[in-house]
């Protein structure tokens, strides 16, 4: 995986606006969708964003975190692909960036307080699901929040803008349930679905309206939330070399 998104690190801004170009917005656009939402959930759900920690799994070049740094009291990324990191770093200085390997992420448990994943799932192997779920909620802590956007292959709009994307070339959308249940199986609990990206407008009135429709399957994407039990007791864990 980690060369296949180094390939199209630098073309990667271009390539997801063409495939997207049919609704008349930029990438940008819709990251800021998901940051607005983490926002809003962190706030809701776990406490003032200013004094709460984020993690973006699978953050790429970037693309979400440059509307939470400024919201949240600290912003970390972390990715599989040198060269996408490279990016994200040189664009985004006030975000901490690290490399990841063999599907373990490189934090102690329980170091945020938020993680999140951007349609990052779908590029997993389905062998790999369950580790990811235990992955993602092991980094935050007791009583924390994990939200899991992924794209609505209900969507036949999403399902042509996937098709139009080289980078998800062969991937399998995954269902809101089925992601649900891989959160649940990992642990986590108060299981929440959001659908989002119904109308491409910003402003009041379009997002008046996609509050609205948050419970409505037809979404261009989704994001499930999930809380981490507040008594859970971490498990540290150390790893030798055999």
């Amino acid at each position: 995986m980690s060369a296949q998104f180094d390939s199209h690190a630098d073309s990667y801004r271009e390539e997801v606006n063409r495939a997207i170009s049919f609704v008349g917005k930029d990438v940008d656009f819709f990251a800021g969708r998901k940051a607005r939402l983490l926002q809003a959930a962190a706030r809701r759900l776990i406490g003032d964003p200013a004094e709460l920690s984020i993690l973006d799994v699978g953050c790429g070049i970037g693309l979400v975190d440059r509307y939470l740094s400024s919201a949240f009291r600290s912003v970390a990324g972390v990715d599989v692909s040198p060269a996408e990191l490279a990016i994200a770093s040189a664009q985004h200085p006030q975000v901490s960036y690290t490399l990841s390997h063999a599907g373990r992420l490189p934090y102690d448990p329980g170091s945020f307080d938020v993680a999140f994943a951007a349609c990052v799932l779908h590029h997993v192997d389905e062998d790999d699901h369950a580790s990811f779920g235990a992955e993602i909620g092991r980094v935050v802590r007791p009583g924390g929040l994990v939200v899991v956007f992924e794209h609505n292959p209900l969507n036949p709009l999403t399902r042509l803008a996937v098709r139009r994307t080289a980078f998800d070339a062969g991937v399998h959308l995954l269902r809101a349930r089925n992601v649900s249940s891989l959160l649940l199986n990992a642990g986590l609990e108060s299981i929440q679905v959001v659908y989002t990206t119904f109308l491409p407008f910003r402003g009041g009135l379009a997002q008046r309206i996609e509050d609205r429709l948050t419970h409505c399957a037809l979404g261009g994407q989704y994001a499930v939330l999930a809380r981490k039990a507040p008594h859970q007791v971490e498990v540290h864990t150390t790893q030798t070399d055999t």
